[in-house]
């Protein structure tokens, strides 16, 4: 049965993993409010998307205090209440560069997109979510594989998606009160622009390069609807959703 008459945030919902979890919300008959640094894919979404539920496109840099709050006061005007935020903008940061050699700038950029981006947006979450009535939401962090296990050279990536977990964690005891739930999803090698270089082959803990299979962007979606559908009273607190013969289990 479809969703009706839910409200979602979707961030970086311009392409890939956000795009297609934007688009199956829509679908399922959710108002999305798409979020994302890029105007322009934004509006390619929302297009995407057809008619159903409107899917107002609102530009956001997520590691700026000022635009996530302005992202949030556009949702409570145009909708009046939150029910989901997917915190999924992210970034990786510089491919293949070792730790020695990465930039401060690089690192901090990618800290302000991935972490404190998710705090912002989730803490304004949290301040619409707690005062709407009915009360409560729920949020659903974009983890990552590599908030268990790194790959080579991505000590900023990795660091941040761990600190994931922490915050969804945290999200998800302090919400109680308020009645938000909050859970996570680990992905493996989606097929998105992001992982199109699996195809070429990336680089492995032994030092090798090795092509690696993807899975369809679209069961990630599935599963964010899933995670989102379930009552207040029901939370997947973690999930992962991966390509079956990715080389994650046995790494190491």
């Amino acid at each position: 049965m479809s969703v009706v008459s839910k409200v979602a945030v979707v961030t970086g919902a311009g392409s890939g993993v956000g795009r297609a979890v934007a688009l199956e919300l829509l679908e399922a008959g959710w108002s999305v409010a798409l979020a994302g640094r890029r105007e322009e894919t934004l509006a390619e979404t929302a297009r995407l998307a057809g008619g159903g539920p409107p899917a107002p496109v609102v530009p956001t840099d997520v590691a700026d205090p000022e635009r996530v709050d302005a992202l949030f006061a556009t949702v409570r005007e145009r909708f009046g209440r939150l029910d989901l935020l997917f915190n999924n903008a992210g970034s990786f940061g510089p491919r293949g560069v070792p730790l020695e050699d990465l930039a401060y700038e690089d690192w901090r950029s990618v800290v302000d997109t991935n972490l404190t981006g998710a705090f912002l947006c989730a803490r304004a979450a949290f301040r619409l979510m707690r005062g709407q009535d009915p009360r409560g939401g729920r949020i659903i962090n974009n983890g990552s594989l590599s908030a268990h296990v790194p790959r080579p050279d991505s000590v900023a990536y990795t660091a941040t998606k761990h600190a994931i977990t922490g915050l969804t964690k945290s999200l998800s005891l302090d919400g109680r009160r308020y009645g938000i739930a909050c859970g996570q999803i680990d992905i493996g090698n989606a097929a998105t622009e992001m992982t199109e270089r699996m195809s070429a082959g990336v680089p492995q803990a032994s030092g090798e390069v090795v092509a690696e299979p993807v899975m369809d962007v679209a069961d990630v979606a599935r599963t964010v609807r899933h995670m989102a559908s379930l009552p207040l009273e029901a939370n997947v607190q973690f999930a992962t959703v991966m390509a079956t013969a990715m080389p994650y289990i046995g790494r190491g």
